[in-house]
């Protein structure tokens, strides 16, 4: 999967057709620049966060659903989580913000767990299904 946010459906595919989170396409105050910059930060740093039951990380699998990074550089994103009854409920959504919030730039970041769509498989990248070995 590319390291880059999408900002609409039809290049949320990607390279690996797994879904990318989407985001807001509206006008921004934020230097096109320096949102590239943020946007590819705020990638990365989701890329360190784990399911602690799973070896691979939460944006490969397709958790995140979506990431809108405001005017203010408050980051707010919408993720899932791979069951309702997930054991690592509590303390993903909290690692997702103390990630996102360390990145430079950003002011703050806020973190909403949806439920629909439901995840399912079909939204991992080719990495993690290569990870978790499931062609």
């Amino acid at each position: 999967m590319t390291d880059d946010v999408k900002t609409d459906e039809t290049a949320a595919a990607g390279a690996t057709g797994a879904p990318a989170p989407e985001t807001a396409a509206k006008p921004s105050a934020i230097p096109a620049d320096e949102m590239t910059r943020l946007t590819d930060d705020i990638v990365g740093a989701l890329k360190t966060v784990y399911d602690p039951e799973i070896p691979a990380d939460i944006y490969e699998l397709g958790l995140i659903y979506r990431v809108d990074v405001d005017d203010d550089r408050v980051v707010t994103v919408d993720m899932t989580l791979t069951t309702p009854n997930c054991p690592s409920a509590a303390e993903l959504p909290a690692q997702v913000e103390g990630a996102v919030a360390a990145v430079a730039g950003v002011r703050e970041a806020k973190v909403n767990i949806v439920w629909d769509p439901p995840w399912d498989p079909s939204r991992m990248s080719d990495e993690a299904r290569t990870v978790l070995n499931m062609w």
